[in-house]
């Protein structure tokens, strides 16, 4: 099913070897204000391709971007590799709970850029539009994917790591992020281990993991290509995307919860929502905040609340919920069982839903509901009283990913947090 291809990656020069720590950048999606700041300080950080800075409202980001491909091109600050190859790319990272240090292992390559209904790559979160179109134009005015997006095929015997392995003998780039991961970026050329890589993927499904809106860009401009130009022959560069490839089976692969917050809600008082919330949970005081993600772990339909005293302003109290189980069945949304069992399904009906009125179908654009992954920001945020209430969730399973991604639904969104994330600098993919 999955036809994928090596490529020749666009790479900078030798003589900025050295520096590629600081030619790297985090994804379009996660860069901060602050660091855009400081990475657009360094004339060839790779932000300028990925994330131009717009300062003239008569150019936009798309048009910059090419502008500066195309000096980069002819400055020779970035150049082609002579020869098609896959690049394996490993992240090396800790986590609280892992004393160890964790690898997550992987390749990048060309993807054939498949349509949802061919079944072939399965996504497990919607986009949304606006942010698709700002990539649109950006991809159709460079001809450049600046990152990759990660996908995720099953090799339950771990079969291709021998060769990704060995490629890692001779890394081309070593540096540590602004995660703090260690990314290693090694090649693989020869033809015959590419033809069993792309033999071995050729029966798989992908899961997009991460990378939605760079994904649905590649679509798009695929569809606007294939019925501008005639005749069309599917293998012209404009039909392929670039991609992340890593194993499901790998102990690794880590997925992170997404926490959310309550902001801004009229009306709102914390007495009434603690009263309404016992119709449908059991409500447990927790006496120490910082114990909340240790008291939930594990415990199905089970979430941390931390909100703000209104009597004692900065001062926060925390409470373990578990929904009632014979309310369960009242969870009426039109989703198969496996998708109404999910943790964060249950959140989004009973709580935001049920308890605060926010329909489902408004949940999604709605200004009171935000996202958060570090739990101390979220508890940070009730304290300087930035938001009302903050929600502590569990992280979903890679089973579930696939149980859902599988039935042909989508999970609720923000649903996941692939750590660590991939970063942008190491290798561009050109598509025309």
């Amino acid at each position: 099913m999955a036809d994928i291809r090596p490529f020749r990656a666009w790479r900078y020069s030798e003589v900025l070897r050295p520096q590629i720590g600081e030619l790297t950048a985090p994804l379009f999606d996660v860069v901060s204000e602050q660091q855009r700041h400081r990475l657009y300080q360094h004339q060839y950080n790779s932000i300028h391709l990925s994330v131009p800075l717009v300062q003239d409202t008569n150019r936009s980001a798309g048009d910059i971007a090419a502008e500066t491909f195309k000096k980069w091109k002819e400055e020779k600050i970035i150049s082609q590799d002579e020869k098609p190859a896959i690049y394996v790319y490993y992240q090396y990272f800790s986590l609280p709970e892992h004393l160890e240090v964790l690898c997550r292992k992987g390749f990048i390559c060309m993807i054939r850029a498949y349509d949802w209904h061919e079944n072939v790559l399965l996504r497990h979160e919607n986009t949304i539009p606006h942010a698709v179109n700002d990539r649109i134009e950006l991809l159709e005015k460079t001809m450049l994917n600046t990152s990759p997006t990660h996908g995720i095929y099953t090799d339950e015997k771990h079969l291709l790591e021998p060769y990704m392995d060995k490629a890692m003998q001779n890394p081309i780039y070593e540096t540590e992020d602004y995660q703090g991961v260690r990314d290693v970026l090694a090649k693989i050329d020869d033809p015959q281990t590419i033809s069993l890589f792309r033999q071995y993927l050729k029966d798989k499904q992908i899961i997009l993991a991460d990378g939605h809106h760079r994904y649905e860009s590649s679509l798009a401009l695929k569809h606007k290509f294939s019925a501008k130009n005639t005749p069309d022959s599917t293998e012209e560069d404009y039909h392929f995307h670039l991609m992340f490839l890593s194993n499901s089976e790998s102990e690794d692969l880590k997925i992170l919860p997404t926490h959310r917050l309550l902001k801004n809600f009229p009306p709102y008082d914390a007495t009434t929502f603690l009263q309404k919330l016992e119709k449908y949970f059991k409500i447990q005081q927790v006496d120490n905040v910082c114990d909340l993600n240790e008291i939930i772990s594990g415990k199905l339909w089970t979430f941390g609340i931390i909100l703000c005293e209104q009597s004692n302003e900065g001062t926060e109290s925390a409470f373990k919920i578990t929904l009632k189980e014979e309310y369960f069945n009242n969870l009426d949304w039109d989703f198969p069982l496996l998708v109404k069992k999910l943790d964060l399904t249950v959140l989004h009906y009973f709580v935001f839903q049920e308890t605060l009125g926010i329909e489902g179908k408004l949940q999604r654009s709605s200004p009171h509901i935000s996202y958060e992954r570090n739990f101390t920001e979220c508890l940070s945020e009730i304290i300087h009283g930035k938001a009302q209430v903050a929600f502590i969730v569990n992280p979903v399973t890679m089973h579930q990913v696939k149980q859902v991604c599988h039935s042909g639904y989508t999970l609720p969104q923000k649903s996941t947090y692939f750590y660590p994330k991939v970063i942008s600098g190491f290798v561009f993919g050109s598509i025309g």
